[in-house]
């Protein structure tokens, strides 16, 4: 019975992201917290064999993810105003 919830954990979380992030426009900070609770989880279990693992995993991974994807938007949005400073004093 384990084997069988050890191979159904990873696919019933890929699908639970998926359906959860298909539904929305998510940055890349959302996107983060996302993907490093579900990595988290996945080693914290892998590393602990526990449920208080994979839950300590989970908060860890999405704590990082989402320091990650912010880092990420930053940039992106910092990148996207230089560009429209650009343009706004070149055409004048």
């Amino acid at each position: 019975m384990k084997y069988q919830f050890q191979q159904i954990l990873p696919r019933a979380a890929a699908l639970t992201l998926a359906i959860i992030l298909a539904g929305c426009d998510p940055t890349r900070e959302d996107m983060g917290t996302a993907t490093g609770a579900v990595v988290g989880g996945a080693v914290g279990n892998a590393v602990f064999g526990s449920t208080l693992g994979t839950v300590g995993g989970a908060a860890a991974g999405a704590l990082v993810g989402k320091s990650v994807g912010r880092n990420m938007d930053q940039d992106r949005y910092r990148d996207r105003d230089e560009e429209r400073r650009h343009r706004y004093y070149r055409d004048r």
